[in-house]
């Protein structure tokens, strides 16, 4: 079931195809999404509550109730002292971000230079629900912000076929202090929190959804409403592994990816043929002792995951850094020493006991992360998605002078010396 291949033996075209996941430039998600927006636009609160309803059979008020804020919470005593751990562990690696991100001051050619962060005013969060829960999601989305000093938080999620919100989700935004929730999700429900329809405008929308989400965050900041984190899309894993590596750990890795849903790659990379051959047969297994989704765990694994046997660990750790996955895990007798070459990955796993399962829910960084190659050039989740740096000077009339002749030449050579050469000018040589 799971495609073996000698990279070297691979072509020029079959390698390119390895690094291409579901295209973020979805037309019919861009096209629907796009349509639903502007009837958004157009009908208010009462368009999203009629766009559920006809998308998803689902009929229910914009908000949470206060019915529902109050009914008792169905989750145990246990799930509930997890929830408050990983909260714990979330908030602690935060709290290091943010200690890591003072103000700064500084003097340059006689003028004081700094930056300082400020928080945006309103951030919205959008958690995937309906037929799955998430609420991992709340904690990952709301522990940052918070700690940013973000003073006004959405949360923006479907209801579920009761037309309510599920009980954990609701735990987690009361246990963090999140009291606003838009029970609608997909593009009408963000548009309703980038349009101000039910609290006021939010200006960051982050977290993963579907391809309507995707493609709704898109539209909105393109059109200027929002900011957005990276695109999401589906999530992914690539394990780097050497003959240490255990075939039981990394195929049950493997399938945890795969169990997010029929599209979602999961890859590993090995100098290790008996490696590649054990597990694939360690996955079989696998689906067969635990059956629950298996339709698509099997789809997973057959059409877009593979392992590849590379000549050289070094051979790997490039073709993982082309790739650019949202997950790397490094399973080899030196973890640290190759993760120092690793240059693109949303977040990095190291050892045989560091499972992604650990990150999404437990050990404190954010499983908010890039997928799809976007980890080249963007970031997961973290205290400074919600902040922005200002930057200012304070200059003095003589490292003002002494700029003139500089700006004059510059400002000249552009074109622009008549006002840009003169706001300067009038400063320096009025006395």
């Amino acid at each position: 079931m799971l495609r073996i291949a000698h990279y070297e033996a691979l072509s020029p075209e079959e390698r390119k195809q390895l690094l291409i996941r579901t295209s973020s430039q979805d037309m019919q998600a861009t096209k629907i999404a796009q349509e639903i927006i502007d009837e958004v636009s157009r009908g208010g609160s009462a368009a999203v509550i009629d766009i559920t309803e006809r998308i998803d059979n689902i009929r229910t008020d914009l908000l949470v109730s206060a019915r529902e804020w109050e009914r008792p919470s169905s989750l145990s005593a246990e799930e509930k002292a997890a929830f408050e751990q990983a909260k714990e562990n979330i908030t602690k690696f935060h709290q290091l971000q943010k200690d890591n991100l003072p103000a700064a001051e500084t003097t340059i050619a006689g003028t004081k230079l700094g930056y300082r962060y400020s928080p945006v005013e309103h951030a919205a969060l959008y958690v995937p629900g309906g037929k799955a829960r998430y609420p991992s999601t709340v904690l990952m989305g709301l522990i940052p912000a918070a700690l940013a000093g973000v003073p006004q938080m959405t949360i923006v999620t479907p209801a579920n076929p009761q037309g309510s919100v599920d009980d954990s989700v609701l735990y987690c935004a009361r246990l963090l202090g999140c009291r606003q929730i838009i029970k609608h999700g997909g593009a009408q429900g963000l548009a309703a929190a980038a349009l101000g329809l039910a609290f006021p405008s939010a200006s960051l929308i982050i977290g993963p959804g579907n391809r309507y989400a995707t493609a709704a965050k898109q539209i909105l900041s393109a059109r200027g409403l929002i900011r957005q984190d990276q695109p999401a899309g589906p999530s992914e894993v690539v394990v780097l592994a050497d003959d240490s590596a255990d075939p039981e750990f990394v195929a049950a890795d493997m399938l945890s990816q795969a169990e997010h849903g029929s599209d979602s790659p999961a890859l590993l990379l090995t100098t290790s043929a008996s490696l590649a051959r054990r597990t694939a047969e360690a996955i079989e297994r696998g689906l067969t002792l635990r059956p629950d989704r298996r339709d698509l765990k099997e789809t997973s694994i057959r059409e877009h995951s593979i392992a590849l046997i590379f000549r050289s660990i070094e051979e790997a750790i490039a073709f993982s850094n082309e790739y650019a996955p949202e997950h790397l895990e490094i399973c080899t007798r030196t973890p640290e020493e190759h993760f120092q070459t690793i240059t693109a990955a949303g977040s990095v796993f190291l050892g045989h006991y560091a499972p992604v399962a650990l990150g999404d829910y437990f050990s404190g960084t954010n499983h908010i992360l890039p997928t799809g190659g976007a980890a080249r050039s963007t970031s997961g989740v973290g205290v400074d998605t919600f902040l922005k740096r200002i930057t200012y000077q304070y200059p003095t009339e003589q490292s003002l002078q002494k700029a003139l002749d500089p700006i004059l030449l510059m400002s000249k050579l552009e074109g622009l010396e008549q006002e840009h050469g003169n706001s300067v000018a009038v400063r320096v040589r009025q006395k």
